[in-house]
């Protein structure tokens, strides 16, 4: 058990109380009479401590790691998500302390309630809580994504967020890991579950179908998220981003001339064909309105200005990923350019179309 102790960096007495309260009982002795932990018992025990410093009470982690259903690759990749989850909260709070050390330097006044919104309880909100605000259900795409569920009556939405693109007229079962954003699901939205897409806790063929819109680029194993999808859905409807196409860097002016950071956040994206053939699927092109009402990343191709606003950028993980000096160059040189009027020279093509293809796919099995 000492030997334990110090390769885990916790004491014996942690070891003593997760034995006593059926934890993590070792379940061998050595000749000697000492108990001993077996393969199995380090693996166990690798997972509580994992979760205790995610957070975690002892409560939960013994629910967690006594979850007959779930394998230690599925708690591997439970447990990624988890730390991609508190990362991109560490990112948001780095990118909130990097604000108001701006704001300061300036000499601005930053009221007490700006400090708690930025450095506290809903620090979250600088990247998740604005999708109340600007994330909302697009018609013309929930029209294409609708119409590829078919006649499906019982869906699963994966990565379900707040609840967009949730179809009102079929019976929908949603799954989402991040508690802030469950707790931002309105009044009456379709019962969500808490879990990874990665390990989906659903019988085969649960569902007639199954979908994810522009959720794909948040999980820790793509891949093995569509697999699921496709194990407990016939029909699977996937709403993603091509970085197929040759050029696909230069599709968006934004990408293109102010914030080439962009392609390295994509950078281990898998292919739209990979996506494509895990689900046995096809891709077909989603155009976005010129005035699409979902603040996704592209939406603004037509409106530069909304990009200068900074709850129109914190709505986006993009920005997030890039970090805050990739973030500022972007913003600063955009606003020289539309004063300038440059933007408007390099851009004029866009003025006369209604609709734009930025990259965005709807994958359907």
């Amino acid at each position: 058990m000492g030997r334990v102790a110090e390769l885990a960096d916790v004491s014996v007495r942690t070891l003593h109380h997760y034995d006593e309260v059926g934890l993590v009982r070792p379940s061998a002795r050595t000749a000697a009479g000492y108990r001993a932990y077996s393969a199995g018992d380090v693996e166990r025990l690798r997972e509580v401590l994992a979760y205790r410093r995610l957070g975690f009470g002892l409560r939960e982690v013994a629910e967690l790691v006594g979850d007959s259903s779930t394998d230690a690759i599925a708690h591997l990749r439970r447990l990624r998500g988890l730390v991609l989850e508190r990362r991109d909260r560490a990112d948001a709070m780095v990118a909130a302390i990097d604000r108001e050390l701006e704001a300061r330097a300036k000499g601005l006044k930053v009221t007490p309630e700006e400090q708690l919104e930025m450095l506290g309880a809903r620090l979250y909100d600088a990247i998740g809580g604005a999708y109340t605000a600007t994330r909302r259900t697009e018609p013309r795409i929930a029209a294409q994504i609708w119409d590829a569920l078919g006649d499906a009556r019982t869906v699963l939405n994966v990565g379900a967020g707040t609840g967009s693109y949730e179809p009102a007229d079929r019976d929908v079962t949603a799954v989402e890991p991040s508690a802030v954003m469950r707790g931002q699901r309105p009044a009456g939205s379709a019962p969500c579950v808490a879990a990874a897409a990665e390990n989906l806790p659903f019988e085969d063929h649960s569902f007639d179908a199954a979908m994810a819109v522009s959720t794909v680029h948040h999980w820790g194993d793509p891949m093995a998220g569509l697999r699921e999808m496709r194990r407990v859905a016939r029909r699977v409807v996937v709403l993603t981003f091509d970085t197929d196409e040759p050029g696909w860097r230069d599709r968006f002016w934004l990408t293109r001339d102010y914030l080439p950071e962009f392609a390295a956040v994509l950078g281990e994206f898998p292919s739209l064909a990979g996506m494509a053939d895990a689900i046995g699927g096809r891709a077909e092109p989603v155009p976005i309105p010129w005035d699409c009402a979902d603040g996704l990343f592209e939406a603004y191709w037509r409106r530069p200005g909304a990009y200068l606003e900074d709850h129109v950028r914190r709505a986006s993980s993009v920005w997030t990923r890039v970090g805050p000096e990739a973030e500022q160059r972007a913003v600063h040189s955009l606003s020289d350019d539309l004063d300038s009027g440059r933007w408007s020279e390099r851009n004029s093509d866009l003025a006369d179309l209604d609709a734009a293809d930025l990259g965005l796919r709807l994958l359907t099995s």
